[in-house]
């Protein structure tokens, strides 16, 4: 067909041509540096890159959500920044059911346009299909960024003694995202105004820490940057440590997290230790740059708070929680996957019949 309704539902397979020409010329930012764009019979991207390191990065979306495109774009660029790089492409890879209506589409399109522009990405390309089997749409970017004049960031540069510190409160992602998908259940056993305000944290306070990156990554002192996602704080705490082999000691009294989400964190028997948790930068200081590091943050919308410091590695990986000192707990599992699970197991009984 040469025209499309809103309506129209899409078969198996590649989106017809003519559609998606007029959804690129449509959506998709672009920027003088890219040499050959998205386009019908494009297979790949060039881009014109002359000075400094490219960096690349990957990361998909493959839960059912709104705001997905804003999601996608924020997740892979928060890790470029982490490295010292100002994030500029993007290709996402766009997998829709069967049967997925053109306006559904063309809403996903409007929306990875826009989120790219609001945050000076150019969209290069990438793949688009209405794939058999699934039953929600999956979306997985790749973005690349130039780390210029000021250098790349690489991991392993952190050293015994190095403050730790994070922006913001812990588990913006988590939070929202349990609000969102088990809204039925919280809503037994938290207060219904809680909930509405921890469904917008995406947005607000939002989980892109590429600006506080950005204002951190060339600092003096500041020896390393990590955005935590799966598996918390906690996980992300060790993953930075053990990057620059080292071990840790975190302070659990001193990290921040909002109300909202030790609410349904408390209503779900969740540590938010171990929730998803992009929105909260990690950073490794040397302790003579912590001033600088936390203005540095503050001029750029984030607060920087203090919570531990890298030990030697034979000290592992431990935590002070109210005078004693424990270990910080390894989340195999992450503790929003395994709510999920566990709401899903307790919804399939409902279906059932089977009562506990």
């Amino acid at each position: 067909m040469s025209s499309f309704s809103p309506r129209d539902r899409l078969s198996v397979g590649k989106l017809p041509s003519a559609l998606l020409e007029r959804l690129l010329a449509a959506y998709v930012p672009t920027d003088p540096a890219v040499l050959v764009g998205p386009g019908i019979g494009r297979d790949a991207a060039a881009i014109a890159v002359d000075r400094g390191v490219l960096v690349a990065k990957s990361d998909p979306i493959t839960f059912a959500t709104s705001g997905a495109a804003d999601y996608l774009v924020d997740v892979n660029a928060n890790d470029l920044a982490c490295m010292g790089a100002e994030p500029r492409f993007m290709l996402v890879t766009a997998l829709f059911p069967d049967g997925t209506m053109v306006e559904d589409v063309e809403r996903h399109f409007d929306e990875l346009g826009a989120a790219c522009r609001r945050r000076g990405i150019a969209l290069v390309g990438g793949h688009t299909e209405v794939t058999a089997g699934l039953d929600r749409t999956i979306l997985v970017g790749m973005m690349l960024g130039e780390a210029g004049t000021g250098g790349l960031l690489a991991p392993g540069q952190a050293i015994p003694g190095d403050l730790l510190m994070v922006s913001g409160a812990i588990a913006v992602e988590g939070t929202a995202l349990l609000a969102r998908e088990l809204g039925e259940t919280l809503g037994r056993l938290a207060p219904q105004a809680v909930l509405e305000r921890a469904r917008h944290f995406t947005a607000d306070p939002g989980i892109s820490v590429a600006a506080a990156a950005r204002a951190l990554a060339h600092l003096p002192g500041v020896h390393a940057l990590h955005d935590p996602t799966e598996g918390g704080l906690g996980m992300g705490v060790r993953e930075i440590a053990a990057a620059s082999g080292c071990g840790a000691m975190l302070d659990r009294e001193r990290v921040p997290i909002h109300p909202e989400t030790a609410a349904i964190a408390a209503a779900l028997g969740l540590d938010p230790l171990g929730m998803l948790a992009s929105g909260s930068l990690l950073a490794a200081v040397s302790p003579d740059a912590e001033a600088a590091a936390r203005d540095a943050a503050n001029q750029a919308g984030a607060d920087l708070t203090t919570i531990g410091f890298l030990t030697p590695p034979e000290g592992g990986f431990r935590m002070n929680v109210g005078g004693q000192t424990l270990p910080i707990p390894e989340w195999t599992m992450d503790e929003v996957s395994r709510a999920l699970a566990a709401a899903g197991s307790e919804i399939a009984r409902e279906r059932h019949g089977v009562s506990q």
